[in-house]
């Protein structure tokens, strides 16, 4: 199916933020990853344990707007699960869900002793994505409008301020 692709860790680095409990709250690695054509692509990757995102949650999202914005290509090969976990100094099955949860949306294929690729995409499913991934942020958004006592009016001023004015408004 797809050509052998190389991946190299270059840089992991973990950052400790609470200097009383000496505990890492943030691990950051770039992978080079080089790929059928010979071109080497830089991924970047950072976990927070600080954040509400589940961990698993968070390379999910990363690795989907990688793929999404073009930085990784279809048949590019990811990192291997264990690499990753090792790196990120996280579990091998916190990775794997990552990529499981990949998997199911249509955005990287796996193929048993070989790896992890990047799918084929068409145009018309990465716009449902984004769309589906900004249902996901304006529901986070709701959220925290609905705890702060904002307005839909209110919400939709800001939407159409950020926008340039009111032309966008309806």
């Amino acid at each position: 199916m797809a050509s052998f692709i190389k991946v190299l860790t270059v840089n992991c680095n973990l950052k400790v933020i609470n200097f009383n409990t000496k505990k890492s709250l943030t691990a950051y690695c770039v992978y080079y990853i080089i790929t059928a054509d010979k071109e080497v692509v830089c991924t970047n990757i950072l976990i927070s344990a600080l954040s509400q995102t589940p961990i698993y949650e968070q390379i999910q999202n990363q690795i989907k707007e990688m793929v999404l914005s073009g930085n990784i290509k279809s048949k590019d090969q990811l990192p291997s699960i264990r690499l990753m976990a090792k790196d990120l100094k996280v579990g091998i099955i916190t990775v794997k869900r990552a990529y499981e949860e990949l998997e199911k949306e249509g955005i990287v294929i796996n193929l048993q002793g070989r790896g992890c690729f990047v799918a084929e995409i068409n145009l018309k499913k990465v716009k449902e994505i984004h769309i589906d991934m900004l249902r996901e942020r304006l529901l986070e958004i709701k959220d925290f409008a609905d705890t702060s006592g904002l307005s839909h009016e209110e919400i939709i001023e800001v939407v159409n301020e950020i926008y340039g004015g009111y032309k966008y408004d309806k």
